[in-house]
């Protein structure tokens, strides 16, 4: 009898813990996500947070500051703002010296005018890091809303580092190394500081659906003209096409890159992008002027079926209007993307560059684009007319005409 009543006992003891543990569950199910418990989710939309959280700089202060600007979007999303939906477009820039301010500028640029949601790549110096974030972060929370970012060292390989750092201008050759150290990026578009973009990123960022089976990279000419081009009269090794390319902007499809084979001048077997880069400067670093540049036009040389040419429209320079307007398709659909080298945007050399430059950087997010932006532009282009540049100024707004209108018609909702 008495072990019937210890059975019974026990028994008992397990109903009643069971119970308690199953309406703890039920209770504890109950309690809305914010209420007491913090989650960010690891697929924010618009944000591909694997390439960020393992190609990102590992400091932690850095870190969870980025932790925290995805948390801040994701409540701005939550107020009503609409997020933009889809993967991002992923753009890369280089900024080491004196060359904060112009990206800044550039990257005010293409976060004006995109439509998709963006992912910025900025690679630079150490001691440039905390002004980029402060001035990012100082942007308002719809204007970040519209784009995610990490910061990154300058990093190359350590065999021959100081002479890849040194090649032309400091750190430009970081971009050969964009696949190497982006691994779970796809593709990117990679612009040099002096870009000004002067009309949705998402037109450019289109050229990836118009690869065929074998292209990996996009560029434009380096010049129109062959009879006042560089390369076809002064280049000492090989290059692409007639007169080669220019690699100021530069969109490429990097997992094609990671695994494509590039035939080469060096061997008859043919290499990976990571094998290749390293001969290529050895053999070729006594002849080259414009460095990363011009192993690119090696490179595009020896495999031009990789490359898709776009028209210079994508990359507008002083080279096409210096001496006279040579660049057909700005002349037909307008300015898509000016590129200011040389200096152009801090000098009174090429006046016309340097008012684009000026009227974007004094433009104030949320203003109306038009009174505030175009019309103060167009005023100052009035005053280049007595140079070559000047001439076409009406290339300069033909596109940015469109794209501001367009942003003025999203003004009362977005901004």
């Amino acid at each position: 009898m008495r072990r019937y009543i210890r059975a019974l006992i026990l028994c008992t003891v397990f109903a009643v813990f069971s119970g308690l543990y199953v309406y703890s569950k039920l209770f504890f199910s109950d309690v809305p996500v914010g209420a007491k418990r913090v989650f960010i989710s690891p697929k924010d939309p618009g944000v591909r947070r694997g390439a960020a959280d393992k190609t990102g700089p590992q400091n932690p202060h850095r870190h969870n500051r980025y932790i925290m600007r995805q948390r801040g979007q994701m409540e701005t999303a939550g107020n009503g703002v609409k997020n933009r939906p889809g993967p991002p477009m992923h753009l890369a820039v280089v900024a080491c010296g004196e060359r904060l301010e112009e990206t800044l500028n550039m990257i005010k640029s293409a976060v004006l005018f995109s439509i998709k949601q963006l992912y910025l790549h900025i690679f630079a110096e150490d001691q440039l890091h905390a002004s980029f974030m402060e001035a990012l972060e100082s942007w308002s929370g719809l204007v970040r809303s519209r784009f995610n970012y990490s910061i990154y060292s300058i990093s190359f390989p350590n065999e021959n580092a100081a002479e890849w750092k040194k090649l032309f201008k400091p750190c430009a050759s970081q971009r050969l190394f964009l696949p190497l150290i982006l691994k779970d990026v796809d593709s990117i578009v990679y612009v040099d500081s002096d870009i000004l973009f002067l009309q949705p990123l998402d037109r450019l960022w289109g050229f990836l659906s118009k690869f065929n089976s074998s292209q990996l990279a996009a560029m434009a000419p380096e010049h129109e003209e062959s009879r006042i081009a560089w390369y076809n009269r002064f280049a000492r090794h090989p290059f692409y096409g007639r007169t080669g390319i220019n690699s100021g902007v530069m969109l490429m499809n990097m997992t094609r890159m990671r695994s494509a084979f590039f035939k080469n001048d060096m061997t008859s077997v043919e290499l990976h992008w990571e094998e290749l880069l390293m001969p290529l400067l050895q053999k070729y670093k006594l002849n080259i002027t414009w460095g990363d540049q011009d192993l690119l036009n090696i490179i595009f040389h020896h495999n031009p079926e990789f490359l898709l040419e776009f028209s210079c429209k994508w990359n507008y320079r002083p080279d096409h209007c210096i001496y006279g307007s040579n660049c057909a398709s700005a002349e037909e659909d307008g300015i898509y993307i000016l590129h200011g080298n040389r200096g152009v945007y801090h000098d009174n050399k090429q006046p016309a560059f340097r008012a684009v430059y000026e009227a974007i950087k004094k433009y104030t997010f949320g203003t109306d684009p038009i009174s505030s932006l175009l019309d103060p532009l167009k005023k100052e282009l009035l005053k280049t007319t007595h140079t070559y540049c000047g001439k076409s100024h009406m290339l300069f707004t033909k596109t940015l005409t469109n794209s501001l209108a367009n942003i003025s018609r999203k003004a009362p909702h977005e901004q």
